[in-house]
């Protein structure tokens, strides 16, 4: 018979800031900016916190461009993200801005953000009751909306797909455009 060896529960973090970054770290990629707040957290003093993320930096482990790109790709292909809530995410991330706007570019060089809007449609058509009314035609641009996508480009693979095209002629995509952001 196996004997059962206590586990202490709550142990615990490491006493060293870098310990506790790595960590962090080994857990879940973070930006330096959520690094920095973490340790913060954990009331390390501010040099401590400095001089870890610059040795992590130096290591490889920590780095915001690099972040960026991968989870601004992650988002596009895995999720059938837009640009603009990639964007979102990655700003929401405390990423650097200067590492976003690339990122973003580079996401969406390797995906195709139209054959993404029209994954995320069909995703949204499973679950769309017809006969489609004006209020569920706002509905579901409004939904395609919060994903990422253009209000313009949203209404062009809507009016593309024959059971939506009656409904979505009369509706203009100025009218979900603003209540979404």
């Amino acid at each position: 018979m196996k004997s059962k060896v206590p586990r202490k529960k709550n142990s615990a973090p490491p006493e060293n800031p870098f310990q506790l970054a790595l960590a962090y770290l080994g857990a879940r990629a973070c930006s330096v900016a959520e690094l920095k707040q973490k340790l913060r957290r954990k009331q390390v003093p501010a040099e401590a916190i400095d001089e870890t993320v610059a040795r992590l930096k130096q290591l490889g482990f920590l780095d915001d461009r690099r972040l960026a790109e991968h989870y601004a790709s992650s988002l596009a292909r895995n999720r059938a993200f837009g640009r603009f809530r990639v964007e979102r995410e990655l700003k929401a991330r405390r990423v650097d801005p200067r590492a976003v706007q690339p990122a973003v570019e580079q996401a969406f060089r390797e995906s195709d953000e139209k054959a993404l809007l029209e994954r995320a449609l069909d995703q949204k058509m499973r679950s769309l009751r017809l006969p489609l009314t004006r209020a569920r035609l706002f509905s579901l641009c409004t939904s395609l909306r919060r994903r990422g996508f253009r209000a313009d480009d949203i209404m062009k693979a809507v009016r593309a797909r024959p059971e939506l095209a009656p409904v979505a002629e009369d509706v203009d995509p100025g009218d979900f455009e603003e209540s979404t952001l």
